[in-house]
């Protein structure tokens, strides 16, 4: 086979991309992919020794974080992107290599070949300057790892290199538990927050990964480790956004449209949400968000921007035919790229992490300069009108927690049975019509409680509310979940439970990528069982790990509609 992925919902099969990722990557884009992977673990081994020492290494830091957070489902499809990142992560490790030997760091000689293959042999002084050249522009790193090399290896490091089945599947669950956390990590240190132990856990994890002597009880807890630094993660970005921009309050969103030109911004990056406001103020050219950008509306320090027009359109997977009839310039500030048509593809334009060949590509800068994709509005047509109306967000922890007497008594009086947390991540499967018919056919008196684009498969639909509480509570994007899991312990402690599990409560998530996938971990951490992800389940999850996860927490499935309502509400 030419690659090998399954780290999505959408995975070939139920089993795997081979030839083609579903989501559009080729097989030179996977194996690279796997390749910088590869770089990051022989990065950790060095690293970990480091943290060892007191050594810490901030740039480490972010190039882990940062290729982590490249390689997410649907980000970036540049394969120049990653040959780049995988010689530059060789010379940082090899400069991380000399760091730990000049503080009398004890190596050995049996350190893993991911810590040593294309190894420069140069001194400290020749690898910083190296990297210099790399991040200047200059081919001189070019003849130390050439790219004929890069592709040989490649294929030999990728997820089927760990042989057996059970341990390869907790490595990726591990792996695919970072690759979430750390775009958690990114937006986070966009603003300026940083937590020190959630970067050495990452290394720490990385390592653990190369580790043959660790047996499937040493990974599963380093999976719920995992977990426990991703609510850390979350708890960190959360901070971020609410001390930046204020806590999201309920909130109108129109999703019609002006009659001036606009610029689409879509992702997840508030950071580059705020400095294109600020940019675009004046110009005549209105901002829309769309798919995960929406909850944006819902800070405070938003509001302020007339030209701030509303929300267009729906999840990410329909970009293909709104971006299209938005006739305006579009900005991918992460992940989400569906590869783009020819009708569309030379209004593009990505940023951050993001990136595809042939798509103009907005530097990283403190502000991001975007007067190109500013200019490029002016001469277009203003967006084609595909909706109209409006939808209610901004129900995160805080603005619920305000409701909380409210809450309780309408528990309390019956007038609410059971809440539905159905956040998560959409797509393009038929069976996800399923979350549609589930959120329509749930009774009157329950509440949803959602984050992320699976909303969309229902935050258009009439479901009225009970005693002026909406029955859809919209939290915000799926680095949001967090709010979800912060409004469950609070109802815990005003209903004086003992057990997160004794709450009206159903998890019923769909899930997507890897961002859903420390979703899930942080919630195990936090000891909530009886959690169905659907529409299917992970492909990396092999069937004794899938055994010890239904074991030990309740992980199920989903079937039909009527049957899973039932089995909730019985609950």
């Amino acid at each position: 086979m030419s690659m090998f992925c399954y780290q999505c919902q959408e995975a070939a099969k139920g089993t795997g991309c081979t030839v083609k990722g579903i989501c559009g990557k080729d097989e030179n884009v996977a194996q690279l992919q796997d390749l910088l992977i590869y770089v990051l673990k022989g990065i950790s081994v060095y690293g970990t020794k480091a943290n060892e020492l007191g050594i810490r290494n901030a740039e480490i830091d972010d190039f882990i974080i940062n290729s982590l957070f490249s390689t997410i489902t649907n980000a970036n499809f540049d394969k120049n992107y990653f040959e780049a990142n995988v010689k530059k992560g060789l010379l940082m490790r090899d400069e991380l290599k000399a760091q730990v030997e000049k503080a009398g760091g004890k190596l050995g000689n049996d350190l893993h070949d991911a810590a040593t293959w294309g190894s420069s042999n140069v001194n400290s002084e020749g690898i910083l300057k190296k990297i210099f050249s790399l991040f200047s522009g200059s081919n001189d790193t070019q003849a130390e790892y050439t790219t004929e090399q890069l592709r040989e290896k490649a294929p030999k490091v990728g997820v089927l290199a760990t042989e057996n089945e059970d341990v390869r599947s907790l490595r990726e669950l591990l792996i695919y538990g970072l690759k979430g956390m750390a775009a958690y990590l990114k937006h986070a240190d966009n603003l300026g927050a940083r937590d020190e132990k959630v970067n050495v856990f990452m290394q720490k994890a990385l390592v653990a990964t190369l580790d043959d002597s660790l047996s499937a009880d040493d990974l599963v807890s380093l999976v719920l480790e995992c977990g426990k630094y991703g609510v850390d993660a979350m708890a960190l970005l959360d901070n971020a956004n609410t001390s930046t921009y204020g806590s999201p309050e309920i909130t109108t969103v129109n999703i019609g449209v002006n009659k001036n030109p606009g610029i689409l911004i879509s992702g997840h990056d508030l950071k580059d949400m705020e400095e294109l406001l600020k940019q675009t103020e004046g110009t005549g050219v209105d901002v829309y968000t769309h798919s995960e950008m929406l909850p944006a509306h819902y800070y405070p320090a938003f509001k302020k921007y007339k030209h701030f027009v509303g929300n267009y359109g729906n999840a990410w997977w329909k970009q293909d035919t709104e971006f299209k009839s938005f006739n305006g310039p579009i900005l991918m500030t992460t992940n989400c790229l569906v590869p783009p048509k020819p009708e569309y593809k030379d209004r593009m334009y990505t940023t951050g992490a993001t990136g595809f060949e042939g798509v103009k590509h907005i530097a990283d800068g403190k502000p991001k300069d975007f007067s190109a994709i500013i200019n490029h509005a002016k001469k277009c047509k203003p967006p084609v009108q595909i909706e109209k109306g409006e939808i209610v967000g901004g129900f995160a922890h805080a603005t619920v927690i305000s409701l909380a007497d409210k809450v309780v008594e309408a528990v309390k009086s019956g007038a609410i049975k059971r809440f539905f947390v159905m956040a998560g991540c959409d797509g393009r499967m038929k069976g996800r019509d399923y979350y549609t018919e589930f959120a329509k056919k749930l009774p009157q008196d329950t509440i949803i409680l959602t984050a992320g684009c699976a909303k969309y498969r229902y935050n258009k639909l009439e479901l009225g509310d009970i005693g002026g509480i909406p029955r859809v509570l919209d939290a915000g994007q799926c680095n949001d979940s967090y709010s979800l899991a912060v409004i469950a312990l609070k109802l815990k402690e005003v209903f004086e439970l003992n057990d997160i599990n004794d709450l009206p409560i159903s998890y019923n998530i769909a899930w997507y990528e890897q961002k859903a996938v420390i979703v899930l971990l942080a919630l195990l951490y936090l000891g909530v069982k009886n959690i169905h992800l659907g529409p299917t389940l992970p492909a990396f999850l092999s069937p004794n790990v899938a055994k010890v996860l239904v074991d030990t927490f309740g992980i199920g499935g989903i079937t039909d509609v009527e049957s899973d309502i039932g089995m909730f509400m019985e609950a």
